[in-house]
């Protein structure tokens, strides 16, 4: 890896091609998406304590996953308290900038590094009295999607993971709102925080934005904390017009929740459709989230999985082939916070995701 510092940029389209190049991969492994040559599967970073150990297990994860062909980072401000952009930040500075796609997300209340003994008092002091949400902007007590309280958490991901520009920010769950105060308030939020992710793009301390659920997208139409995407591109249209930069979004998708493929929970063009179609006529990259449903995939599969992706040794590689695998999609993200896990997923990475006739005998 060539070494610069991190900072001066964001991911570039020379850059991942480079770094794609360089990997030894198969070209299957890696994608485009929005211009940027991306890998096929990419480190996600939620789970593990908030303690000084498993920062180092992360640090020496995320490290050994840049040497090893995966270019596509993600995290949040409230993964383990913030820990988690700086584990992220820490492993950058020995590679180069313009070759990591790095995303993180929003929306929810988090301390700093460990739990405040009064958190109340924290949020107070850290938030409230300093003007930067209000009381009525939080629902159900922990979570906000208000303009100011974004452009902070902005600032502070950019602080902890050591770049001026973040390549994508996620507003985080943001169907936790709807359900609490009503669609028309909801909406409105929407739009102040998309007007506020245009101008923060402009500013270039983001390049693009999206949306980041776990229900949203997956659930019927007629749930309250169903999310319609095409709204959500009807509202970035009017934030910022044609040329607007809400491009990604993220949600599960694994053997156990594959809604996003099999289900039609959305109304596109007064038709009921899949989310990944949905996505893929409005230009929207997928990136997919859980592929491993938090470890609960990775022994016990079926021997139909196994006889679908052959030339593979564990179950959790299979698991991870099948969301790389399933059209549409173009990253599977999958929680790594320790070195033995990326050597056993990235065995996977030489291997071409299965054909698209191949992975739909999965479902006959």
């Amino acid at each position: 890896m060539s070494n610069a510092t991190p900072g001066l940029s964001s991911a570039t389209p020379e850059g991942t091609i480079s770094y794609a190049a360089r990997s030894g991969y198969p070209p299957e492994h890696f994608r485009v998406a929005q211009g940027l040559t991306v890998s096929s599967i990419g480190l996600g970073t939620y789970l593990g304590g908030a303690d000084d150990e498993s920062d180092q297990d992360y640090i020496e994860a995320i490290t050994l996953a840049l040497k090893s062909g995966v270019n596509v980072l993600d995290t949040a401000i409230n993964y383990r308290m913030q820990r988690s952009e700086r584990c992220i930040g820490a492993a950058l500075a020995g590679f180069n900038r313009e070759e990591v796609f790095i995303s993180t997300k929003a929306g929810f209340l988090t301390p700093d590094g460990d739990m405040p003994a009064n958190p109340r008092a924290y949020l107070e002091e850290e938030y409230f009295s300093r003007g930067i949400m209000k009381r009525d902007e939080v629902a159900g007590g922990m979570h906000c999607m208000a303009p100011r309280f974004l452009e902070d958490q902005i600032n502070r991901s950019r602080r902890n993971l050591g770049v001026d520009t973040i390549d994508l920010f996620y507003l985080h769950n943001p169907e936790t709102q709807p359900p609490m105060v009503g669609a028309a308030v909801f909406a409105q939020r929407l739009l102040d925080a998309f007007e506020l992710l245009e101008a923060k793009v402009q500013e270039g301390a983001i390049r693009w934005y999206g949306a980041a659920t776990w229900n949203g997208f997956r659930v019927p139409s007629t749930a309250a904390d169903h999310l319609p995407l095409e709204m959500l591109y009807s509202m970035a249209l009017e934030a910022g017009g044609e040329d607007h930069h809400f491009r990604f979004i993220q949600l599960p998708l694994n053997l156990a929740m594959p809604e996003a493929l099999t289900a039609s929970t959305q109304l596109f063009q007064d038709k009921e459709v899949s989310l990944l179609g949905v996505a893929s006529a409005l230009g929207i990259t997928v990136m997919a989230s859980g592929s491993l449903r938090q470890a609960g995939l990775v022994s016990g599969l079926p021997p139909k999985i196994g006889e679908a992706f052959p030339g593979l040794s564990t179950d959790a590689q299979r698991a991870i082939q099948f969301t790389r695998s399933t059209p549409g999609v173009t990253t599977a993200l999958v929680g790594m916070g320790q070195a033995a896990h990326v050597r056993e997923n990235l065995a996977l990475a030489k291997v071409a995701p299965a054909p698209r006739k191949q992975f739909m005998k999965l479902f006959e």
